[in-house]
């Protein structure tokens, strides 16, 4: 079995080793640059992590996992551009350092490299992987349409909000684990599994992602705190305190965030004061912990020795404490 440090590795070193046109450097600057500066590889362990629960034999996926994290990183350099965001892991944004129109295109160019990783998938499962992964790129597209629709939207339902994050960002997460799944040989029902597997953690990882955003460090975190309240977006925390404040509570959480000219500061701790005396971080914490529960348990069904699922319940357990 490998652990998470060393599939880590591996994918880091496939990243340094990954093919460009060198015909426009200043296409692929953008590119190297993001794939650079770090992150989990959530994406990509998570997916060789599964494929090791049922074979040791991991080499042949490790390109395939590969494309997932640059697929990752190509809708976070089109996300940058959407929220105005710039600062990416304590480092400018592709669109900051160079200009939108550079972080456009290099941004396109990451897909079709992606596909190209994919495309070195063993013939056996290549079909079947590639429909995996190609739904799960449409379904964030789609979770990102919702996420831009509800900027506009005065209310936005709870249930409404967890479909966007399922498409947004679990999809990936739960394509992740049944692509190394397939690539590890499992059968259909572990396969499925393993996909709500990563379903359920993407949906604690996204809301632990809103947590983060008001009361992570951003040593740690990589954002400037109080972002999302800034830019006036949807979160989880967002949407369950509406639903549950007053009505003065709410009368003042509407009238902070249509603010056109404000202190960020004074409006972040604004904010954030109702947001604790509705108790919404213990709310949060709690939902989060439910959907890894729930993980956990998809995890004790799957048909592997349980030394082998070591490695995937350290991945979730992680989830819980990401900011420490």
């Amino acid at each position: 079995m490998f652990t998470q440090s060393e599939l880590k590795k591996m994918v880091n070193k496939a990243i340094l080793n990954l093919s460009y046109n060198e015909e426009a450097e200043k296409l692929n600057d953008p590119v190297k640059y993001i794939l650079s500066i770090g992150g989990k590889r959530l994406r990509p362990v998570l997916a060789l992590m599964a494929c090791n629960l049922y074979s040791d034999k991991i080499d042949e996926a490790v390109i395939p996992a590969t494309g997932l994290e640059v697929f990752h990183n190509f809708t976070l350099v089109h996300d940058d551009i959407m929220d105005n965001a710039p600062v990416r892991r304590n480092v400018p944004t592709v669109h900051s350092k160079w200009n939108i129109n550079q972080a456009v295109l290099s941004g396109d160019v990451m897909a079709f490299i992606s596909n190209e990783c994919f495309l070195q998938t063993s013939s056996r499962y290549l079909l079947k992987v590639f429909k995996v992964f190609n739904k799960a790129a449409i379904e964030v597209c789609v979770g990102q349409q919702l996420d831009i629709d509800f900027e506009k939207a005065a209310i936005v339902s709870i249930e409404e909000y967890l479909r966007m994050i399922e498409l947004k960002t679990a999809a990936l997460l739960a394509a992740s684990a049944k692509i190394g799944a397939i690539m590890g040989g499992a059968d259909d029902k572990d396969s499925e599994l393993l996909y709500e597997f990563g379903r359920n953690l993407g949906m604690a990882f996204q809301i632990q992602d809103d947590l983060l955003d008001i009361y992570g460090d951003i040593k740690v975190f990589g954002k400037i705190m109080g972002g999302d309240i800034i830019s006036n977006k949807k979160t989880f925390m967002l949407v369950k305190a509406l639903e549950i404040a007053s009505f003065e509570q709410a009368r003042q959480i509407h009238e902070l965030f249509s603010l056109k000219d404000f202190d960020p500061d004074t409006k972040v701790k604004k904010v954030v004061r109702i947001y604790d005396q509705l108790n919404i971080k213990s709310i949060s914490e709690s939902l989060a912990s439910d959907y890894i529960n729930s993980a956990f348990e998809l995890l004790e069904r799957l048909d592997a020795p349980k030394e082998r699922k070591t490695e995937l319940s350290g991945i979730a357990n992680s989830l819980i404490g990401r900011n420490n």
